[in-house]
């Protein structure tokens, strides 16, 4: 693992890695999907690549392995599957597709942390991994990210690249506590100070490191409490299942609930919804939009009549909070405010 100063920048560089080590060129293409974060597209963007879009599944959220063909080109190199909300995508089909079709898979797990796929971890399918630390996810150190790999010549390039592209002789600050010969100081003093590609300035600081090794002594009920109060609320909200779509965990997989998704359906809005929500005191997020966002409709014009679930997302979803700091009584109101929400609006379409 290789931890940088956000989820996002260990995205762009484990990217980075990926173009220089198997030698793909500026205008070549990773598929994302088109309920994402912004910074999972972005940095393709960042790395002179083309995303390319794909729609997502419609309950899970995840993209969709069924649509990935229709998205493949000669120029087509990776895929980036995200496992959003805190739910992993279904990483069999897309590890199957990228093998059949010679691409590489980089997994951007920055929502989703310590949770299963068919017994297997999220992050331990792809080339390599990315996590966010940021303070309003998992594992929190205020600012953070890593990259994960089981590579070891990825893991150094990513490692230059974080910092500023310098020479792997001198990555860390201790590279040079152990020397004795008279030929590796002299390497040394040649070679510290060179850099061998571009890169960036992105690492992290020990104050965060040692945020996250204490927050990790507490992952196990912190994630137990996340899917405690997800449970809770699918539960208590599942008689308004005819104006909500609430999450779906297959039996395949666990949900790591870094927050609670919410679809609306028939004659709700969400909009309104949601400013009820908030004037209770209950704050929203838009279901990550990203094909929409102004800066990609300059860049790529319309796109959301292509992706009709995007779409739908896009105009009826928004999550509310799940996280272990909430008490029964927090869980209660929020169930109670959407009651509250759902009866009225119930009984103004009868008018």
């Amino acid at each position: 693992a290789i931890m940088c100063n956000s989820g996002t920048s260990a995205l762009q560089i484990a990217l980075a890695a990926l173009k220089e080590t198997h030698d793909w060129k500026d205008g070549d293409e990773v598929l994302v999907p088109a309920v994402t974060f912004v910074a999972t597209s972005n940095i393709v963007l960042q790395n002179q690549m083309v995303p390319v879009f794909v729609d997502v599944k419609p309950d899970t959220y995840g993209i969709d392995p069924v649509q990935l063909k229709k998205h493949l080109t000669p120029k087509t190199r990776a895929i980036i599957p995200v496992h959003l909300f805190g739910l992993p995508c279904d990483m069999d089909e897309i590890m199957s597709f990228a093998q059949q079709h010679k691409l590489q898979i980089l997994e951007d797990s920055c929502e989703t942390m310590f949770v299963q796929y068919k017994n297997k971890k999220v992050g331990s399918f792809g080339a390599l991994s990315c996590f966010s630390t940021y303070a309003a996810h998992l594992l929190v150190t205020g600012v953070g990210g890593l990259v994960t790999t089981n590579d070891t010549s990825l893991a150094t390039t990513c490692r230059s690249i974080m910092a500023h592209g310098r020479d792997a002789i001198y990555l860390s600050i201790d590279d040079d506590d152990h020397l004795k010969s008279d030929a590796a100081w002299t390497q040394m003093i040649q070679r510290r100070f060179s850099f061998v590609r571009m890169g960036y300035s992105h690492r992290a600081t020990e104050l965060e490191g040692a945020l996250g090794l204490a927050a990790l002594e507490e992952k196990d009920s912190m994630i137990q409490a996340r899917q405690k109060n997800g449970r809770y609320l699918i539960e208590k909200l599942t008689p308004l299942q005819e104006h909500l779509q609430l999450p779906v965990v297959p039996g395949d997989r666990e949900h790591a609930f870094m927050m609670f998704p919410v679809v609306v359906k028939g004659k709700i809005q969400r909009d309104h919804l949601c400013r009820y929500l908030e004037e209770r005191g209950i704050e929203t997020r838009y279901m990550m939009p990203v094909i929409n966002q102004p800066f990609y409709q300059k860049i790529m014009g319309d796109l959301e009549s292509s992706y009709p679930i995007a779409k739908r997302i896009n105009g009826s979803g928004f999550y509310i909070g799940c996280h272990q700091g909430l008490h029964q009584e927090d869980l209660d109101r929020v169930v109670e405010v959407f009651a509250e929400y759902c009866q009225s609006a119930k009984e103004l379409s009868r008018t």
